[in-house]
Protein backbone atom coordinates (compact mmCIF):
# COMPACT_ATOMS: atom_id res chain seq x y z
CA UNK A 1 0.00 0.00 0.00
CA UNK A 2 1.34 3.37 -0.87
CA UNK A 3 2.30 6.20 1.75
CA UNK A 4 -0.53 8.98 1.57
CA UNK A 5 1.01 12.05 0.24
CA UNK A 6 -0.26 15.30 -1.50
CA UNK A 7 0.23 15.62 -5.11
CA UNK A 8 0.64 18.22 -7.14
CA UNK A 9 -3.02 17.81 -8.26
CA UNK A 10 -4.29 18.23 -4.70
CA UNK A 11 -2.04 21.18 -4.38
CA UNK A 12 -3.80 23.20 -7.39
CA UNK A 13 -6.89 22.37 -5.92
CA UNK A 14 -6.35 23.81 -2.42
CA UNK A 15 -4.41 27.01 -4.29
CA UNK A 16 -7.75 27.33 -6.91
CA UNK A 17 -10.25 26.53 -3.57
CA UNK A 18 -8.96 28.85 -1.29
CA UNK A 19 -8.62 31.20 -3.78
CA UNK A 20 -12.09 31.33 -5.12
CA UNK A 21 -13.29 31.93 -1.34
CA UNK A 22 -11.20 34.66 -0.86
CA UNK A 23 -12.47 36.17 -4.55
CA UNK A 24 -15.92 35.71 -3.36
CA UNK A 25 -15.04 38.11 -0.56
CA UNK A 26 -12.89 40.49 -2.49
CA UNK A 27 -10.05 40.07 -0.51
CA UNK A 28 -6.24 39.59 -2.08
CA UNK A 29 -4.34 36.73 -1.09
CA UNK A 30 -1.02 34.79 -1.10
CA UNK A 31 -1.89 31.29 -0.81
CA UNK A 32 1.39 28.32 -0.33
CA UNK A 33 0.91 24.69 -0.18
CA UNK A 34 3.89 22.54 1.46
CA UNK A 35 4.23 18.83 1.59
CA UNK A 36 4.24 16.52 4.81
CA UNK A 37 8.40 18.09 4.76
CA UNK A 38 7.51 21.22 4.61
CA UNK A 39 8.63 21.74 1.15
CA UNK A 40 6.44 24.20 -1.02
CA UNK A 41 4.33 22.45 -3.62
CA UNK A 42 2.45 25.18 -5.14
CA UNK A 43 2.28 28.79 -4.42
CA UNK A 44 0.02 31.74 -5.49
CA UNK A 45 -0.38 35.61 -4.81
CA UNK A 46 -2.66 37.88 -6.78
CA UNK A 47 -1.53 40.76 -8.15
CA UNK A 48 -2.78 43.23 -5.23
CA UNK A 49 -1.97 41.24 -2.32
CA UNK A 50 0.47 43.00 -0.41
CA UNK A 51 4.05 41.43 -0.99
CA UNK A 52 4.31 40.60 3.06
CA UNK A 53 1.49 38.05 2.30
CA UNK A 54 3.41 35.87 0.61
CA UNK A 55 6.04 35.05 3.29
CA UNK A 56 3.09 35.20 5.75
CA UNK A 57 1.11 32.29 3.90
CA UNK A 58 4.20 30.08 3.96
CA UNK A 59 5.50 30.53 7.24
CA UNK A 60 1.69 29.74 7.75
CA UNK A 61 1.71 26.87 6.75
CA UNK A 62 5.05 26.04 7.55
CA UNK A 63 3.94 26.53 11.12
CA UNK A 64 0.52 23.96 10.81
CA UNK A 65 2.75 21.32 8.91
CA UNK A 66 6.05 21.35 12.05
CA UNK A 67 2.91 21.35 14.50
CA UNK A 68 0.57 19.28 13.07
CA UNK A 69 -2.41 21.93 14.10
CA UNK A 70 -4.07 25.08 12.85
CA UNK A 71 -2.39 27.99 13.70
CA UNK A 72 -5.55 29.40 14.45
CA UNK A 73 -5.64 26.84 17.12
CA UNK A 74 -2.15 27.53 19.14
CA UNK A 75 -2.13 31.56 19.12
CA UNK A 76 -2.83 31.73 22.90
CA UNK A 77 -0.34 28.92 23.76
CA UNK A 78 2.74 31.58 22.15
CA UNK A 79 1.22 34.43 24.33
CA UNK A 80 3.51 36.12 27.10
CA UNK A 81 1.84 34.27 29.64
CA UNK A 82 1.48 30.52 27.36
CA UNK A 83 3.04 27.46 27.99
CA UNK A 84 4.73 27.57 24.66
CA UNK A 85 5.42 31.74 25.12
CA UNK A 86 9.29 31.10 23.73
CA UNK A 87 8.22 28.83 20.50
CA UNK A 88 7.98 31.48 18.20
CA UNK A 89 11.98 31.78 18.33
CA UNK A 90 13.06 28.83 19.11
CA UNK A 91 13.74 27.44 15.61
CA UNK A 92 16.14 28.34 12.83
CA UNK A 93 13.23 28.61 10.56
CA UNK A 94 10.46 31.13 12.24
CA UNK A 95 7.00 29.99 13.18
CA UNK A 96 3.62 32.25 12.85
CA UNK A 97 1.17 31.63 15.14
CA UNK A 98 -1.61 34.25 13.10
CA UNK A 99 -5.23 31.79 12.32
CA UNK A 100 -4.24 31.04 8.15
CA UNK A 101 -2.49 27.39 8.40
CA UNK A 102 -3.72 24.73 8.26
CA UNK A 103 -2.04 21.02 8.18
CA UNK A 104 -4.04 18.71 5.36
CA UNK A 105 -4.55 15.33 6.25
CA UNK A 106 -4.81 11.92 4.07
CA UNK A 107 -5.69 8.54 5.48
CA UNK A 108 -5.45 9.49 9.01
CA UNK A 109 -1.63 10.86 8.45
CA UNK A 110 -0.31 14.50 7.82
CA UNK A 111 0.71 14.56 4.27
CA UNK A 112 1.08 18.66 4.18
CA UNK A 113 -0.53 22.40 4.91
CA UNK A 114 -2.00 25.23 3.36
CA UNK A 115 -1.40 28.63 4.12
CA UNK A 116 -3.53 31.84 3.53
CA UNK A 117 -2.08 35.50 4.17
CA UNK A 118 -3.61 38.55 2.68
CA UNK A 119 -7.13 39.28 4.52
CA UNK A 120 -7.85 39.48 8.77
CA UNK A 121 -6.35 36.09 10.33
CA UNK A 122 -10.38 34.71 10.67
CA UNK A 123 -10.69 35.47 7.02
CA UNK A 124 -7.70 33.51 6.14
CA UNK A 125 -8.55 30.35 8.12
CA UNK A 126 -11.68 30.29 6.80
CA UNK A 127 -10.32 30.40 3.35
CA UNK A 128 -7.89 27.42 4.27
CA UNK A 129 -10.23 25.93 5.72
CA UNK A 130 -12.78 25.21 2.81
CA UNK A 131 -9.96 24.42 0.60
CA UNK A 132 -8.70 21.75 2.76
CA UNK A 133 -12.84 20.53 3.35
CA UNK A 134 -12.96 20.51 -0.69
CA UNK A 135 -9.86 17.98 -0.63
CA UNK A 136 -11.14 15.74 1.47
Amino acid sequence: MATPHLSATDAELLLGTARDAAAAEGVKVSISVLDAGGHLLAFRRDEEALLISGETSTRKAYTAVQLNAATADVVDAVKPDGPFHTLATALDRPLLFIAGGIPVHRDGRLVGAIGVGGGAPEQDHSFAAAAVTKLR
